[in-house]
């Protein structure tokens, strides 16, 4: 028998009529609180012509108007940090940003990402222009890089379905993360959680999770404000709704936050003095530095102390020589200081061992004159206090401004003062919260910061700093007592609030009484959980896209295998 053929079995001469499709509303763009189907169109789905008018947003695609919201964005959040320091802005700051990576590719998001990371350091640290072009703009170029690397990320993520604020908050604080590791110990500096440094809400939550977790946070409310925007702007309803409801959570969790922190237990008090004893906004003149003007400007502020002290403390560089190597007059002055008060002094000196290798040390004499211990920096500044890399970069101009190159210390050492465990870090330590919450494990009761910013002059480096410092408190529940050489000075309660403040360059002498602390604050206890939680939410926003690119390669099923 005869096979029996005809038009609706012979795909090759059928011809067929298609009906006109009918008429629809035009997409709107997604919002990032909404999930992209799992079949739509992507920049690598094969053979489909992707339709990237309907990811555009408000800005539309032209470069342009992207080019210029991120470049905002940047300026924006570096008006929320010192010294404008208008912090609740960063709240909205990243907006923009947010607005131009929607609808963008990976390559697109991550030059966004760049301009606009170098709209931001280029004025947060800008203080590095005192050590040149060639200091800061490789510094800004690194750290803008962080901003490039999470804009590629969210856009591949977002292309193949995997969008939301909750992913893209989580891609934010990994990369504020990396950036504050990598490369050469990183900078933890430009974090967004620092603008929020003088609100007593934004430090109970940093009391949970680090400066990371209050990141993370604002964060995740400006990208559901640019959801709002978008579904505004799209006339959606139910878009409108579901980034209200994303609000309406992150008010919830800083409310909860605020109402159940963390409440560290009294254990003393220590009465201090810290000594600020340079009044010169220019660089010492070599006369100045042969009569060893600021070890004498220094003592000369000690002999104003009047009364009992349990902790005197010289700042970073503030003696021109070591106590303890050979000085007998400085070393002399130091102990009957001590006597005098009844107090603990601390002192910061270039210590050299028997090596002849440079250590950045503080040491501890005890009322009876008595050396009870030396710490040693570890986190050295890269380019500052040694050169990384020195057959490379050794012979540039910049770096034989370093005056001492440094070998990095090791391991934590904790002083006693009047029976109290005190942890101390030196000037740029202190922007690094695992290595100070190491030390608070171990069961520091304070935290004294000795630091020397002089070099940065009026710029905004010394207040900004100080936020570092602040957030350290908040962090792990304990008094920080930050002592600078030439300004700001200052004193933070175990809750972060400020209780005394110096002005740059002015000889001064900080005094007061401080409550030490003890007990585990949330982030002490448990650490980077924010990091690493951040990582995870990752690792599933990676699965779904991979869930989602495979489905959206499969092969048609070829249509001459259907039967009539």
């Amino acid at each position: 028998m005869r096979p029996r053929w005809s038009a609706a079995t012979a795909p090759e001469l059928r011809i067929q009529r298609r009906a006109a499709p009918p008429a629809r509303r035009a997409e709107e763009p997604p919002l990032l609180s909404q999930s992209a189907s799992a079949s739509a169109p992507t920049a690598d789905t094969p053979g489909v012509e992707q339709r990237t008018a309907r990811h555009a947003g408000p800005l539309g695609q032209p470069l342009l108007p992207r080019v210029a919201a991120v470049v905002l964005a940047g300026l924006l959040l570096s008006a929320a940090r010192p010294p404008l320091d208008l912090g609740p802005l960063a709240l909205v700051a990243l907006v923009p940003l947010w607005l131009a990576w929607r609808g963008a590719g990976p390559g697109r998001a991550a030059l966004l990402g760049l301009i606009g990371g170098v709209a931001y350091y280029s004025v947060l640290v800008s203080w590095a222009w005192y050590f040149g072009t060639v200091a800061l703009a490789p510094l800004v170029l690194a750290l803008a890089a962080s901003w490039a690397a999470a804009g590629a990320a969210v856009a591949w993520l977002a292309a193949r379905g995997a969008r939301g604020p909750w992913i893209l908050a989580a891609t934010w604080v990994v990369f504020e993360a990396v950036i504050g590791r990598f490369p050469l110990g990183g900078l933890s500096w430009g974090e967004v959680g620092y603008a929020f440094h003088a609100s007593s809400v934004a430090r109970a939550l940093a009391g949970w999770g680090g400066v990371l977790f209050v990141s993370y946070v604002a964060v995740a409310a400006s990208a559901l404000l640019a959801d709002v925007m978008i579904a505004t702007w799209s006339r959606d309803g139910r878009a409108l709704r579901l980034a209200g409801a994303g609000l309406a959570l992150v008010v919830a969790v800083v409310v909860v936050g605020d109402v159940t922190r963390y409440t560290p237990r009294a254990t003393g008090s220590l009465r201090y003095a810290l000594l600020q004893g340079n009044d010169k906004d220019r660089e010492l003149t070599q006369a100045e530095v042969d009569e060893q003007y600021l070890t004498t400007s220094h003592l000369a502020l000690a002999q104003q102390l009047r009364g009992p002290y349990d902790l005197i403390v010289f700042p970073e560089s503030s003696l021109d020589s070591d106590p303890e190597g050979g000085d007998i007059a400085v070393r002399n002055a130091l102990t009957d200081l001590a006597r005098t008060h009844g107090a603990d002094v601390l002192a910061n000196v270039i210590s050299v061992d028997e090596r002849g290798r440079s250590f950045n040390t503080n040491r501890l004499y005890e009322p009876s004159g008595k050396l009870q211990g030396s710490y040693s920096k570890q986190h050295l500044v890269p380019f500052g206090e040694y050169i990384p890399w020195r057959s490379v970069f050794g012979s540039i101009g910049a770096t034989k401004q370093i005056k001492t190159l440094f070998t990095a210390g090791h391991g934590r050492h904790l002083f006693r003062v009047s029976g109290h465990p005190v942890a101390t870090v030196i000037c740029f330590e202190s922007a690094f919260s695992p290595l100070v919450r190491g030390f608070v494990r171990d069961g520091a009761q304070a935290i004294v910061v000795t630091t020397n910013n002089r070099s940065y002059r009026r710029s905004a480096n010394s207040a900004q700093h100080l936020d570092t410092s602040q957030m350290r408190a908040a962090e792990t529940a304990r008094p920080v007592l930050h002592a600078a050489i030439s300004g700001i000075t200052a004193v933070f309660d175990a809750s972060g609030r400020q209780l005394r403040h110096s002005r740059l360059f002015h000889n001064t002498v900080v005094t007061g009484r401080v409550t030490t602390t003890s007990g585990e604050t949330p982030y002490v206890r448990y650490g980077e959980w924010v990091v690493w939680g951040s990582v995870a939410c990752l690792v599933g926003a990676v699965a779904v896209a991979g869930r989602t690119l495979r489905k959206t390669r499969e092969p048609p099923e070829p249509a001459g295998d259907r039967r009539a």
